[in-house]
């Protein structure tokens, strides 16, 4: 079952940590977004693959808008 991964806030995507194909485990990081000078992790939630990362370095994000899909 494929768990898409969204933003809980308006923040710039600061770094893109892993790749389509990437494994992951559970609470491993995807993506770090950055809002008000603090550094966000977005994290895997269950172990898988990662099967898509809807985000680039430099954009910004909406709160509910996709960053990833771990499968």
């Amino acid at each position: 079952m494929a768990e898409e991964i969204r933003a809980e806030m308006v923040a710039n995507v600061w770094k893109v940590e892993k790749a389509v194909g990437d494994t992951v485990a559970d609470g491993d990081t995807l993506v770090i977004l950055e809002s008000m000078k603090m550094e966000i992790p977005v994290v895997a939630e269950i172990d898988g693959v990662v099967a898509q990362i809807a985000v680039n370095e430099g954009d910004v994000v909406q709160e509910g808008d996709l960053i990833a899909v771990v499968e």
